[in-house]
Order: structure tokens, then sequence, then C-alpha cells
């Protein structure tokens, strides 16, 4: 890979990720087989190992960009239909709807009530197999601060997942490790039958993300 702007090229931590991702073979693999990022295996293992995935699915796509969740969703199971957000834009996917914003904002969670009709009951339930986010903040640098970034992410989602999901359904987020983790865990626990905290193997072992896989929804006010 030849990188033509120089500045960029000569910094340190920019040729020691040239060089990671030449070397990744995620990387290559998803370069074969078409992917957008290598971000897809996570989610490929995860729905292999938990089976949360299957065809005519409504699915949620939470932090999407570039978009290779999504693009997996509907090479794979083409009946489905997949609502994707971020606030980057991704190239169009035959199949996902895409909302370009700020997950967090009262305009994001609008066009998701409206696109999925969801109902304004606490008591009903939602039309949702799959709520998957591998949405994270920008990072300084500082542990602690990033983890609890990354918390309030991870709040927002389940949040989100508790009013959108039908009895039975599935929650998928990235976490990172760290204190209050455990505590966000024990009220995730209590919404559904199994719960999952793993690192997949497509996750680099030097990076501090984790997923949280949760299945069987229950529905309870």
């Amino acid at each position: 890979m030849k990188i033509l702007n120089k500045k960029i090229a000569s910094k340190k931590s920019s040729a020691t990720w040239i060089q990671r991702q030449a070397a990744d073979p995620y990387v290559a693999r998803a370069h074969k087989e078409g992917y957008r990022a290598r971000a897809a295996y996570k989610l490929i293992e995860m729905n292999e190992r938990f089976n949360f995935l299957k065809d005519g699915q409504v699915v949620v796509d939470l932090g999407a960009a570039p978009g290779s969740w999504s693009q997996y969703v509907m090479r794979t199971f083409p009946h489905s239909r997949v609502f994707a957000m971020d606030l980057l834009e991704i190239v169009p996917i035959p199949g996902v709807e895409f909302y370009q914003g700020d997950f967090t904002t009262d305009a994001a969670l609008d066009w998701l009530t409206e696109k999925l009709n969801l109902p304004t009951d606490s008591a009903t339930h939602g039309n949702v197999d799959v709520v998957m986010s591998d949405m994270a903040p920008n990072t300084v640098g500082h542990k602690k601060t990033d983890h609890l970034r990354q918390m309030v992410l991870l709040e927002y989602a389940f949040d989100f997942a508790v009013r959108a999901l039908k009895p039975g359904g599935t929650f998928v987020a990235k976490s990172f490790t760290g204190g209050t983790t455990g505590e966000l865990l024990k009220q995730i626990k209590e919404r559904f039958d199994n719960v999952h905290h793993i690192k997949p193997p497509a996750s680099r072992k030097d990076s501090v993300e984790m997923f949280i896989v949760a299945t069987g929804f229950r529905k309870f006010n």
C-alpha cells in the first residue's frame, strides 16, 4: 500500500497501522470476500456461535459505518429488513434503510420509531428481532474516560433494545473492559434468558473491546 501524503506516511503510528493491516489475515479475507471491513467477521463469528440471525428478521444496526455488519446480514439473509444508523455516511446497501445522524438524539430515535412503528406504550413489545450495536466513542487515550464514554453508548443501545425488541429477541453490542460493565451486565441479565460477554477471534488481541450477546428477551413493566 502506497501512501501519497508524506506527512502521514512519516508518522510512526501510521506506519505501524499500515504494517498491522498488511499482516492481518482478516483484512485480506475481507478484501477477498468483498466485505467493507474486517469487522464483518466479528459478527459472523458471534452468529456462528449463537445463531441469532435468521432470514426474514427485522434488524437494527447501530454504529453501522462502513456497513460491513449490514452487508453480511443482507448477503446471508436476503429476506431480512435492516435499519442502519451512523454519524458517518455509508455507501448504500440494497435492502438497508440508512439514517446518518447521532443515535443519542431525539431526531434519530424519532426516525427509528417511525420506520419500525415502535409502540409508545412501555407495556407493549416492539417488533424488532435483533438490535446490534458496534458503536464506539472517539477515544482520547485515557482508559477510564474512554470506558465511561463507551458505557454511555452501551446504555443508550440497551435502553433502545428494551423498547424495540420483540419477546425472544437478541441484543448484540460492543463494550469495553472495565469496572462498570458488571453493573450493566446485571441489568441486561434481568431482561434476557442468556447473556454472554465475549471477545470474538476477529477482535484484535490488543483491543479492549468486548461484545455482549444477549438472547431470549423478556418483556415486562
